[in-house]
């Protein structure tokens, strides 16, 4: 039995319930959100669904939860350049979600951009152990990296770490073929604008998300220990700490169980240390 809990049930936490739900990966949800006409909206869909569901919409009961996600906050919108700009905006969401976390002793998914200063926001602010704290980006970034390949015909498993947002770093050494530095850097321009032209035209990505973050629960409750992209709160892995950033990562019932470090060649290093710069900036900025 697992107990889910999602702060923020607008686009992407409303689907994620969803599809925990449906998928069998939660049987027990609680649900929060500060617009209570969304919460009761939300809740009433899920009943109507018919599942065998138990859904809380009280905040405390987030501390008895296995994992939770944080999905609160404003979204990105075609008015919003980076993910980064939504930093002043969405902090005093992350603040005030913190109360929910104050007992946790579960799994925390943070999904709200920006994603991994919020993850080391929430992890230091909290007093969670790194362990707990997974920021979500890395599995949707390589999907994206995926479909960019497949288009362009070359092959290998795609992998995307550093930032989640202008400063992520497709793994391009670990491919079955060499692409050269060219062809790299205009990959990287499309992976840029990868998800701007689904809020474009729909207002907000949703789908992909959603599909990625139960996926992701689904490794954790079932403690598959398996190696994902994921943002982690960094404790000298790849000569950063003081931030959190996107890394291959063991990831079980217990959150992180260990982090990859990968040999990256010269392109890659250039641009990971530059994701690691940056977001050590944005995490400086948080005052903790």
């Amino acid at each position: 039995m697992t107990r889910l809990a999602v702060l923020g049930v607008g686009r992407i936490g409303g689907e994620v319930a969803f599809l925990s739900s449906v998928l069998g990966l939660a049987d027990d949800l609680v649900l929060f959100d500060t617009s209570e006409a969304l919460l009761r909206s939300q809740v009433l869909d899920l009943i109507h669904t018919g599942l065998d569901i138990t859904i809380s919409t009280d905040w405390r009961d987030t501390s008895e939860a296995d994992i939770c996600v944080f999905a609160a906050g404003i979204p990105r919108n075609p008015a919003v350049k980076t993910r980064a700009d939504l930093l002043s905006v969405n902090l005093p969401v992350a603040a005030s979600c913190s109360r929910a976390l104050a007992r946790f002793s579960g799994v925390l998914i943070t999904v709200t951009n920006p994603m991994d200063a919020n993850n080391y926001y929430l992890c230091r602010n909290t007093g969670l152990e790194p362990r707990q704290c997974i920021g979500f980006g890395g599995q949707l970034d390589s999907a994206r990296f995926g479909t960019v390949l497949h288009e362009r015909g070359i092959s290998g498993i795609p992998w995307v770490l550093g930032e989640h947002g202008e400063h992520q770093v497709p793994i391009f050494s670990r491919l079955e073929e060499d692409v050269p530095a060219p062809i790299r850097d205009e990959i990287l321009e499309d992976l840029r604008r990868a998800s701007m032209k689904v809020i474009r035209g729909k207002g907000g990505t949703e789908f992909g998300p959603a599909v990625h973050i139960a996926d992701l629960i689904r490794i954790i409750s079932q403690d598959e220990r398996k190696l994902v992209p994921c943002s982690c709160v960094l404790d000298g892995e790849y000569g950063f700490d003081q931030c959190s950033l996107g890394v291959p990562a063991i990831i079980g019932r217990t959150g992180i169980r260990s982090i990859a470090e990968w040999d990256l060649d010269s392109w890659e290093q250039e641009k990971f240390r530059e994701a690691g710069a940056f977001v050590t900036d944005l995490c400086t900025r948080l005052g903790i």
